[in-house]
């Protein structure tokens, strides 16, 4: 009787058949993870760039609304809208520049001062707030600050002292040469960063405005030609929503704005301008910017006595009743349906994660997210009305 045959191994099968797939997938893996780790550490710069398409997307907003009342080629309608944004803002800039940088600083002090009042009277309760400590006493300082200390051998000063240390060791260069240029230098370097980011914005800005369709057919290009017609309309739907909550918020931020400008100035409170200016700038960040907002109006009427702060906390209460239920409903119920919760919940968790950045444009990109979620996952993986 013959014996039956047995096949040789013929080593894996399935879709690792051989080590070629399987190198080329430990390949992918490790990319993958090198892309994440990439990305984390450039965090900064990708929220920069998505700050610029945000301000593309609002130029091509306004260039879309202009092509329905002048008939003229879209370049020349992106420069005129262009052209009367900077106007709007070097004017506000000129005109109330100088009163806006006055009554900040006479703000700040303020705000100081009465942070100090708030920590005296609560520690005379027990209660010590440590966060009030740092921002000032009574006598506008800090608690916390102790003079500098005294150095027994005194240093060489001005430019000599700066090229002495420079031979000593080279890396106290940056450290002296901030002493010869004092507080300024850092000054300086602040403004310079901030002009920096405003121009990367502006720049990356009127790129994405001048040719929007260029950009979504590079995304699509990375797509499957079977998909991209889905991927297209789901591109033009996140386009579509965020330029309608930019023009929402953009009326939001001017009405609490005028508002609370008229209401501090009717009640005669100091820095009524710089007041309503920055509680206008901190409605873009809803729930913790209003919050923010209302605690420097409180601190700031308070010098002008009880019957100003009860004044101020009415007309603070009174246009944040007709931002929560008025504005924010009517204006923002077509661009984003999302409860508080969610947003306060979305503003913690990128706040944690990604710092300042993550609070400010948490809002945009939670608008993003719902569109993709809704349209990606409800409508085409579980086949369900998205508008339900």
């Amino acid at each position: 009787m013959a014996e039956p045959k047995t096949e040789a191994f013929a080593g894996p099968v399935g879709p690792w058949r051989g080590t070629l797939p399987l190198a080329a997938s430990g390949i992918a893996v490790v990319s993958f993870v090198a892309l994440l780790a990439l990305a984390w550490m450039s965090v900064a710069t990708l929220f920069l760039v998505f700050a610029g398409v945000l301000l593309g997307v609002f130029l091509d907003g306004l260039t879309r609304g202009l092509g329905h009342v002048l008939p003229l080629p879209r370049g020349l309608r992106l420069t005129i809208a262009s052209l009367a944004v900077a106007a709007a803002a070097i004017g506000l800039i000129g005109f109330g520049g100088a009163t806006v940088v006055q009554q900040g600083r006479d703000l700040g002090q303020t705000i100081k001062s009465q942070a100090g009042t708030v920590t005296s009277w609560l520690s005379s309760y027990g209660i010590d707030l440590p966060i009030l400590d740092s921002v000032g006493g009574p006598d506008g300082k800090g608690k916390d600050e102790k003079p500098a200390p005294k150095d027994d051998a005194k240093k060489p000063e001005g430019l000599g002292g700066l090229a002495s240390s420079a031979i000593k060791s080279p890396g106290s260069l940056l450290s002296d040469a901030g002493n010869v240029l004092g507080p300024a230098a850092a000054v300086i370097i602040g403004l310079f960063s901030a002009l920096g980011n405003v121009l990367v914005i502006v720049f990356l800005g009127l790129s994405f405005a001048a040719d929007p369709a260029s950009y979504r057919d590079g995304v699509l290009r990375f797509i499957p030609p079977r998909k991209r017609d889905r991927w297209s309309k789901v591109l033009d739907g996140a386009g579509e929503t965020l330029r309608h909550w930019l023009f929402g918020q953009l009326i939001t931020m001017t009405v609490i704005f005028l508002c609370i400008w008229g209401g501090l100035a009717f009640l005669g409170i100091g820095g009524s301008l710089i007041l309503g200016l920055q509680a206008g700038l901190l409605a873009f960040v809803p729930t913790v910017g209003p919050l923010v907002a209302g605690v420097i109006i409180l601190l700031a009427s308070l010098a002008s006595g009880v019957n100003a702060l009860l004044g101020a906390l009415g007309v603070y209460l009174l246009v944040q009743c007709l931002e929560s239920y008025g504005l924010t409903p009517f204006i923002q119920k077509r661009a984003l349906d999302i409860p508080p919760a969610t947003i306060f919940a979305g503003q913690l968790v990128l706040g944690v994660i990604f710092g300042l950045w993550g609070i400010a444009l948490a809002l945009p990109m939670m608008a993003v997210i719902k569109v993709l979620l809704e349209q990606l996952y409800v409508e085409d993986t579980l086949g369900e009305d998205a508008t339900v």
